[in-house]
């Protein structure tokens, strides 16, 4: 690793030895000198660690970048042994890069303070040197808008080196809750950035509006805390259309948030849900339910299927962490019970409602979530061929029946949620939603079909949706405000007759096109190519991997065996009698062991 780094890091200074760097106008040829500073700041950030939130490498990068500029620079400050400071006049500024260098500076102490920042959450010491160091990158900054005020500079880099500063500045004020000056920072970075964005084209006004709209939580976290309370709302739907603020303003954001949602939960003691008053006492649910109408409505107002997918698992995971609250709740309720032993056996608790409750949020939002997927994957299919073209993964009917099998899981469950059991009509609505899932998945599973050209198959289940379709129809009737919710059963039939009418043709013309007349040369037969070497045939088989060119495995052919001989005649061969020898080696006892040892045997 230390090695890959090194490289890189040589083949970085090697390039940038041999040319000015990205968004750097070169002052050889004109008198006026010009530097792309937000644009330069972007690129560097996203290139070395800031895309992944790690300052550490990006302040080494200012480092090293620092470290070529004044090598190249020729602008050493003293030797090996001592220091000599030196500071970038307006007179030395025969090159751009003199005001790269400046930014270097600035862009380095930045960077620290915000790894401090990182640190300081677990260690509040480090608060401190964070303030140092964004002091030390405002002075950078003011020191970079006061070299920009030469005749030599052009007037956009003026205004992006004001702006610069100003952010800086404001980003300080910020940290020391100085919400009035950090307030006024802000607000001229941004009309600075607004002006820029308008005075060019649409590319390049890019970056700008990005800045900007970065800069706009900030401004309305400082109007709150100057007395605006209007401004929490803001910020709220901010978090939600963006998916949290960055920097400086994230941790405050969250903080004010829950803070706010806890006072007015604080006011909350009870909710409603089918007819039944439920009393809420867990602060965790309070805050949740509280937020819950601010997400729907966030979603609602969602521009991409991105911002939806990521506000559905907001609200399943805080959904989430209210359930296991109150089923820590209901661990105490059940112990207390068990040591009464006198309470109505079979009645749901209204902590047991709540649960239920909570659970119905949750899987409704989980059905909401897949309806969402299946929405924008059947847009997705409506335009399979260009998708193919870009060489993507396409999407596929499986993948739409994947998702309603989720869908009819969730509101198996639904059924099964406590309290509700004899509630008729939330029975109803779920059979009814069940029917029209599994009609959507009938649809799908034929589409699937169709691809590999099982036509019957794909003809029952057509007609299996149909069926489904028109029990739906008879079981809403004219009540159809009451399921507003629900997918248009009268859509899909359309498109189901439409779908068999070319299913119908498409089996018809490929019926004609295997039963046209195939030529005796292209006849294969099922015999090896060894037993019909004297027959022409073209067999593509013959050229795969799977040829068959001799029969294998081979049949069996008798041969001659072996004789086997049996000797009989040793059964009838009498053998000579050996007792005397016997009996003679029975006698010999300890003496004879001896003799026999020195050889002397009779």
């Amino acid at each position: 690793m230390a090695a890959d780094r090194h490289s890189g890091a040589v083949m970085e200074e090697n390039k940038e030895n041999e040319r000015p760097g990205v968004g750097e106008k070169s002052a050889a040829l004109g008198d006026t000198l010009g530097l792309e500073i937000l644009q330069i700041i972007k690129e560097s950030q996203q290139q070395h660690g800031m895309r992944h939130g790690d300052f550490q490498r990006y302040r080494g990068y200012c480092s090293r970048r620092l470290r070529r500029l004044r090598k190249t620079l020729n602008f050493k400050m003293g030797n090996r042994h001592k220091f000599t400071g030196k500071k970038v006049t307006v007179d030395m500024m025969s090159d751009n890069r003199y005001l790269l260098l400046i930014l270097m500076d600035a862009e380095r102490a930045w960077s620290y303070a915000m790894q401090l920042k990182m640190e300081a959450n677990t260690e509040p010491r480090k608060r401190f040197h964070l303030v140092s160091r964004l002091r030390k990158a405002v002075k950078h900054g003011e020191e970079l808008e006061r070299l920009c005020e030469s005749d030599r500079v052009d007037a956009k880099t003026k205004l992006e080196a004001q702006a610069y500063s100003a952010y800086l500045n404001g980003m300080l004020q910020f940290e020391q809750q100085q919400w009035q000056d950090a307030m006024k920072a802000f607000n001229k970075c941004k009309t600075i950035y607004e002006k820029l964005a308008s005075a060019f084209t649409e590319e390049q006004a890019v970056l700008y509006n990005q800045r900007v709209d970065e800069i706009s939580p900030n401004i309305r976290y400082c109007a709150y805390n100057i007395g605006d309370k209007t401004a929490i709302n803001e910020l709220m739907q901010m978090r939600l259309r963006g998916g949290g603020a960055e920097g400086l303003l994230a941790e405050k954001l969250e903080t004010l948030i829950s803070q706010t949602r806890a006072k007015q939960a604080a006011t909350m003691s009870e909710v409603e849900w089918r007819g039944r008053t439920i009393p809420v006492k867990i602060d965790k649910v309070r805050i949740f339910l509280l937020g819950l109408s601010d997400t729907e409505a966030a979603i609602s107002q969602a521009e991409d299927e991105e911002a939806k997918e990521r506000l559905f698992e907001s609200v399943l995971s805080e959904c989430r962490d209210a359930i296991q609250s109150v089923r820590e709740e209901l661990k105490t309720e059940q112990r207390q019970r068990d040591a009464v032993m006198d309470g109505e056996m079979g009645k749901v608790s209204t902590l047991q409602y709540l649960h239920s409750y909570l659970s119905y949020i949750k899987l409704s939002t989980a059905i909401q979530r897949n309806e969402s997927m299946a929405s924008a994957l059947q847009k997705a299919l409506l335009h399979q061929p260009q998708a193919e073209e870009d060489g993507k993964r396409t999407a596929r009917p499986q993948d739409l029946i994947r998702l309603y099998d989720i869908i009819l899981q969730n509101l198996a469950e639904l059924t099964q949620l406590p309290g509700l059991e004899e509630d008729q009509s939330f029975q109803k609505e779920i059979v009814l939603k069940t029917l029209v899932y599994k009609a959507y998945r009938c649809f799908f599973i034929a589409q699937s079909y169709v691809l590999v050209k099982k036509w019957s198959e794909a003809l029952v289940l057509y007609d299996r949706v149909l069926k489904y379709a028109k029990e739906v129809q008879a079981q809403t009737g004219t009540k159809k405000s009451n399921f507003k919710d629900l997918p248009d059963v009268q859509e899909l039939i359309k498109q189901v007759n439409a779908e068999k009418y070319s299913l119908q043709a498409a089996a018809i013309l490929d019926s004609t096109d295997n039963t046209e007349e195939v030529s005796p040369f292209q006849t294969k037969e099922n015999k090896p190519l060894l037993e019909r070497l004297d027959n022409f045939c073209l067999d593509p088989s013959l050229v795969t991997k799977h040829a068959r060119l001799v029969p294998f495995p081979p049949d069996f052919h008798p041969i001659p065996c072996k004789p086997l001989f049996f000797d009989l005649a040793l059964n009838h061969v009498a053998l000579p009698s050996l007792e005397d020898k016997l009996e003679q080696k029975s006698k010999s006892g300890l003496t004879g062991y001896i003799k026999g040892i020195f050889g002397f045997r009779s």
